[in-house]
């Protein structure tokens, strides 16, 4: 079974995230304050990123 991760791209944006994993945008940014997903901030107004790696665990965990 093919996963929505094969991309080269190591950092998703917050959109990506929130449909991969089929939740709200404020849902993640609710997890990234309370330190249970952190994201990665960039550029002048800190957008939040997340890594491929820990979207993936969190795929993984969700069909067990």
């Amino acid at each position: 079974m093919k996963t929505p991760l094969k991309t080269k791209k190591e950092l998703l944006t917050i959109n990506e995230v929130a449909e991969l994993l089929g939740v709200h945008v404020e849902t993640l940014r609710r997890w990234d304050n309370a330190g249970k997903l952190k994201a990665v901030r960039m550029g002048k107004y800190g957008h939040r990123r997340y890594r491929k790696a820990d979207i993936q665990k969190l795929l993984n965990k969700k069909q067990l």
